[in-house]
């Protein structure tokens, strides 16, 4: 999730030879098997669905359910816009917002293979901004902030799991907090502008101490950007949408494909409420693309990347990654002195035994234990405007929702959770 950050932007696909030549072999998952699941009891997630658009909690949506690397259903309710009475479809643009994050760290594990980084470097080996930061300890008798030295200097792991020692000062109220408001991190007018401003800033904990979510990925597509010498839009471009044929996903929207945008809601859906504005650049490249929430996508999109993602790295043999690099992500990195403290989390994800972080995945690690019918080791992220995904290995399945509806907006339904409940309850033949 990421907050109400000034609208960003960045540039989507252009064709490069190289990129031209795998986008050829990726192609749409095969279409529409019941792969386990009842047809019957799948009409119950469907229900669910449609009554939140015919009630006005929602403008509309688009799911995807796959399993085995087939679509078993996918879905489209409601408008992508109201006034206009223009139907959401799979291939309606929505801004993704958080679910940015797991895509770039995609990119940041193909850095790693390539021996760029490793999860003990500290980050300030590739951010020598970064070599000096202190860490909030509190307020002095007249009320001032003191900082102490770091512990040890964060490491690039702590980086990639939101803990270490970073925020994004939506979320909270502390003085450090505060602190990243006034700086306007995101609005930055260059990923570099973003890293200087970023290192005046302090800490607001000790590094590996605590889990807050940050700008973590944000300084992570800084890196990308720094250790692959390429620009970090034309990286994702060329190493990962035009590869995997996501062919409507980037960091801005070209003009001709701005009437398959849908309007985002900050509340229900009822009479007399209108849409948010649309970002005045949304056309444009911006100056820091956002490698925490700036990139628009499509179901059929995500779909690409998410199944690529549960196959381990490849998807119809163009391979991203190793099997042994998902693992690494979808493992969990926090200690069990943080998920113990039951302190840690946002929204839905309060970190504790049995849920933890991976690299940019929440994990589900013990799902019986937080009162979840989900395969065990399932992992998952959402968007601050309503959209979602989740991926189970253990049963071999995926689901991707795609909804504009501000989820900081009071009265949001809980969709994934809602999706997870009704999904599993018409898997009549999980994996044992």
């Amino acid at each position: 999730m990421l907050g109400r950050i000034a609208w960003l932007a960045s540039v989507l696909l252009f064709a490069t030879s190289e990129g031209a030549q795998a986008a050829a072999h990726a192609r749409e998952l095969p279409a529409l098997d019941a792969q386990g699941f009842s047809v019957e009891r799948l009409g119950k997630l469907d229900a669910a669905m449609q009554s939140l658009v015919d009630n006005k909690k929602l403008a509309g949506l688009v799911t995807v359910l796959a399993r085995h690397g087939k679509i078993v259903e996918q879905r489209s309710y409601g408008y992508a816009d109201v006034a206009g009475r223009k139907p959401m479809q799979k291939d309606t643009i929505v801004r993704i917002y958080s679910m940015t994050k797991p895509i770039t760290g995609v990119a940041m594990m193909m850095l790693y293979e390539e021996g760029k980084w490793k999860p003990s470097d500290p980050i300030s080996r590739y951010i020598p901004e970064f070599r000096d930061l202190k860490v909030y300890s509190g307020l002095d008798k007249d009320g001032k902030s003191t900082l102490d030295k770091p512990s040890h200097a964060p490491t690039m792991g702590e980086l990639m799991s939101h803990s270490a020692g970073f925020t994004y000062g939506f979320f909270g109220s502390t003085p450090v907090d505060k602190l990243y408001q006034e700086a306007q991190l995101l609005n930055a007018s260059s990923l570099q502008e973003f890293i200087e401003r970023v290192s005046k800033l302090p800490l607001l904990y000790q590094p590996g101490e605590g889990w807050v979510y940050s700008i973590s990925v944000d300084i992570q597509g800084y890196l990308v950007e720094k250790l692959s010498g390429k620009p970090f839009a034309d990286f994702l471009r060329d190493r990962i949408f035009m590869p995997l044929g996501m062919k409507d996903t980037g960091f801005y929207v070209p003009v001709d494909k701005l009437e398959r945008v849908a309007s985002v809601y900050q509340s229900d859906i009822n009479e007399g409420v209108s849409a948010m504005p649309k970002d005045p650049g949304i056309s444009q490249p911006p100056g820091m693309p956002s490698g925490g929430g700036g990139l628009y996508s499509t179901a059929s999109d995500y779909l690409q990347f998410a199944q690529m993602v549960l196959n381990g790295g490849e998807l119809n043999g163009v391979r991203l990654l190793a099997p042994s690099s998902i693992d690494l992500m979808r493992a969990n990195h926090l200690s069990d002195e943080v998920k113990n403290a039951k302190k840690f989390g946002i929204g839905l994800y309060q970190m504790q035994p049995g849920l933890g972080f991976g690299y940019d995945f929440a994990i589900l690690e013990e799902p019986l234990k937080l009162g979840s019918t989900a395969g065990r080791g399932t992992y998952l992220w959402d968007g601050i405007a309503g959209t979602w995904f989740w991926i189970d290995p253990a049963n071999d399945l995926l689901f991707i929702g795609m909804v504009q509806r501000w989820l900081m907006a009071p009265g949001a339904p809980d969709l994934e959770n809602l999706s997870r409940a009704l999904t599993y309850q018409a898997l009549v033949s999980p994996s044992r």
